[in-house]
């Protein structure tokens, strides 16, 4: 018997992962620097990393460091710290996906959207291709991840950001509901940091135009900061234009040293036309779909969906992205409050709530989706820095309390005339809502060893319906599907730290996680239509987390991480066939391994060299899978197969220079290469997609203006996908199938036709821009 694809890899791994155990990390580098799994041991003081003392709470206005949220220097936890250099503050970074590839361990893949980009840590949710799951999603300590576990990053601005921390691995004990891949927590700018005001724009390949601004300060007790952005594309395949606007603001109130308030909003509004999804075969022959306007005249492999002809059911039409209007017009608004309060010296109590409004209208491909999801969550939560049996201590405690209120419509689409309405396909409403409590203490054991101790508890309920509906001519078929679950599970936590000396730490986790189904996918059936799903259960993962940071020299930072994760139950949604919803099932079990690598080496006056690389070994253990097709029905083993979408290895490199004296102070340029393994498309592991390195290099100048209205003036010229290189930039999972004749299975050349999966990457672009400081 062969051996499934992919087995030599599995041995390689491991044998990597033990000849490099002893390897290293790093600890927090300067404030715009970027820091590579940042730990931290806590003491009787704050918790900090040695090399840049306490940073600032989330959004408060209060000295730097008076009270550290849990999640600034979380002891223990695998965190990677993205800095604004040479990410953020001097490229055109329009999109959070160009930022997040600086973290090893996170893949990006195009969304439906210019910035909708989905993004996995661990190969989480690497299948998905609009909706980011299987983490949580925080920003200024508010959440941006709605009480369905559901996230995107259509909001997500970079240049509003100073700071990105990418948790990885399980983080339920911390964060709760959906953290079974990870967490990411954005801090904006604050006011002080901008202290004036800022403009600029950024202008490219493909009519991409992008306006912004900011503005910040402080003054006695109050600090505000707000960020604004327009930007525009026309897109670099036909039918892919877009504009989407957001505004981001932080303020805070302090009116004593031991009360602090902080409001958090914000809004973003998208109008984004979509190409269509091709096959493999129409991607090789037309990667980018031009020429794709009208059916009748379209060129070779252009991408065709069809729609009935009268919106109901009968005869169809076959039309293109064009023809049929595909896109998206969406709203999400956050409006969120905090209240701090120091009780003692050693005390912090927390209270805040948020409100969460996300407003679609989706009308591409065979549906078109309309709903709102109103949300809102109360989390309460109490810090306190004391002793345990005489040792130091740092002991958090939290309740929380969110709910969503699903309502979606769903209709056929109906051809030509716009973005044209058929018949109501389905209508749904559903209401989630999650208490729970999370507790975790700190102890430093001694000067060398820390230990962590942690758990959540959390209680689901889901009730809902939905109203489907089958078309024919002999009329209207209604049906109807309930559901009425409820879901309790607990996550422990336990993790130590060793620091030998101020260049070691050696970290060991053992961690889980747990994610509910949301009502999206309890209301999608195999077959991709609406319908009954409801017996989901629960995913829920157990991770083993062992590393090592070093850092010999104060400007050498190396950092290793290896880990093991077993799941039960995990979440597969991939697609049934063109046009179709995908869907979501139980995988019963599989296994997650890989190593995590990254490094920063300031190797000499102004040069600067970064790597991170990401391995991903990710199988099935347990999962037999059923497929029929007319009378037949077969089922496949599909144990130690591959999971689909996710890519094994994934690296980043670049190296730069910033001329650190003299006239040409400020003047600096880097390169750098982005490589992605491909992947394979199915559970029988029949059909991989290629992947690709793509070579970007950036020049730029940013320099104090003195004596004129300005302060500072920065410029930006970057070259992207400098070979012009043919990259997949999203592909959905497909299903296997089997002959209606024979019963076998269907081989890759059956795959490689399926459409609905794969958008092109964009080609050579070049984009520039410039910002004033006053």
């Amino acid at each position: 018997m062969p051996p499934f694809p992919g087995s030599g890899l599995r041995p390689r791994a491991l044998a990597l992962l033990l000849a490099l155990a002893p390897g290293a990390a790093l600890a927090q580098g300067a404030p715009d620097t970027i820091a590579l799994d940042e730990i931290t041991v806590a003491g009787s003081g704050a918790p900090a990393s040695p090399a840049s003392g306490p940073s600032p709470a989330f959004g408060v206005a209060a000295p730097p460091g008076s009270a550290p949220s849990v999640i600034e220097h979380p002891v223990g936890e695998i965190v990677t710290g993205i800095g604004r250099r040479d990410v953020i503050a001097n490229r055109p970074a329009t999109g959070i996906g160009q930022v997040l590839v600086n973290s090893p361990g996170v893949t990006v893949r195009q969304g439906n959207g210019p910035r909708d980009v989905v993004v996995s840590i661990r190969g989480n949710n690497a299948r998905s291709t609009g909706v980011i799951r299987n983490m949580v999603v925080l920003e200024d300590g508010f959440a941006m991840t709605q009480p369905d576990g559901a996230s995107r990053f259509d909001l997500t601005d970079p240049r509003a950001y100073s700071r990105i921390d990418v948790f990885r691995g399980p983080q339920s004990p911390l964060f709760g509901n959906y953290a079974t891949g990870g967490a990411i927590a954005f801090r904006t700018r604050t006011g002080r940091e901008i202290d004036g005001y800022e403009v600029g724009v950024d202008a490219g390949s493909f009519g991409s135009l992008n306006h912004f601004f900011t503005v910040g300060g402080a003054s006695g007790p109050y600090e505000v900061s707000l960020f604004a952005s327009d930007y525009r594309l026309n897109g670099y395949q036909d039918h892919g234009s877009a504009n989407t606007q957001t505004v981001n603001l932080l303020a805070s109130y302090t009116p004593s040293p031991d009360n602090r308030f902080t409001l958090k909003v914000v809004n973003n509004t998208l109008d984004a036309d979509l190409p269509a999804r091709s096959s493999l075969a129409q991607y090789r022959i037309n990667p980018y779909q031009r020429g794709c306007a009208a059916a009748a005249t379209a060129a070779p492999g252009c991408t065709t969906i069809n729609l009935f002809r009268n919106g109901a059911f009968g005869a169809t039409v076959p039309v293109t992205a064009d023809e049929g209007a595909f896109g998206r017009t969406d709203r999400r608004t956050i409006i969120a409050g905090r209240w701090e309060h120091d009780i003692d010296a050693d005390t912090t109590w927390r209270m805040q709530v948020g409100f969460d409004e996300r407003n679609f209208n989706q009308p591409f491909y065979t549906t078109s989706s309309r709903g709102s999801y109103p949300s809102y969550t109360v989390l309460t939560d109490i810090t306190h820095r004391g002793e345990v049996f005489g040792l130091p201590a740092v002991g958090y405690a939290a309740l929380s309390y969110s709910a969503i209120d699903n309502r979606i419509a769903l209709y056929n689409r109906a051809p030509y005339g716009g973005p044209r309405l058929g018949a109501l396909v389905s209508n749904q409403e559903a209401v989630q809502s999650n208490l729970g409590g999370r507790a975790r203490t700190e102890v430093a054991l001694s000067e060398q060893w820390t230990g962590i101790l942690g758990v959540s508890a959390e209680n689901t309920w889901l009730k809902g319906r939905t109203f489907t509906y089958a078309y024919s001519a002999a009329g209207v078929s209604p049906a109807l599907a309930n559901v009425d679950r409820s879901f309790l599970n607990v996550a422990p936590e336990l993790a130590l730290v060793y620091r030998p000396d101020t260049t070691w730490a050696f970290r060991g986790r053992v961690a889980t996680g747990y994610a509910t189904p949301a009502a999206s996918a309890l209301f999608v059936t195999p077959g991709g239509v609406p319908g009954n799903n409801t017996d989901l259960r629960t995913q829920t993962n157990l991770g083993f987390d062992l590393g090592a940071d070093w850092s010999p020299l104060p400007d050498l930072r190396l950092s290793l991480t290896g880990f093991y994760e077993f799941f039960r139950n995990e979440f597969v949604t991939q697609s049934p066939g063109a046009g179709l919803l995908g869907y979501t099932f139980n995988a019963p079990a599989s296994e997650h391994r890989g190593i995590e690598a990254g490094a920063e080496w300031a190797f000499s006056p102004g040069w600067r060299a970064y790597a991170a690389y990401g391995l991903n070994d990710q199988f099935y253990t347990r999962y037999v899978e059923q497929l029929s097709a007319g009378s037949l029905t077969a089922r496949f083993d599909r144990a130690g197969r591959l999971i689909p979408g996710v890519p094994a290895h994934q690296l980043l490199a670049r190296i730069g220079y910033d001329q650190p004296s003299g006239p040409l102070k400020g003047l600096g340029a880097f390169v750098e290469a982005v490589y992605q393994d491909g992947f394979f498309l199915d559970n029988a592991n029949l059909l991989k997609v290629p992947g690709y390195t793509l070579l970007n290099a950036n020049i730029h100048y940013d320099t104090d203006l003195v004596g004129a209205y300005a302060k500072r003036l920065s410029l930006y010229l970057e070259v992207r996908n400098i070979l012009d290189t043919t990259t997949i930039a999203s592909a959905q999972p497909l299903a296997n199938s089997i002959s209606a004749v024979t019963g076998l299975q269907n081989g890759a050349s059956v795959l490689a036709t399926t459409t609905g999966s794969i958008f092109a990457g964009a080609p050579r672009s070049l984009v520039g821009g410039m910002k004033l400081a006053f």
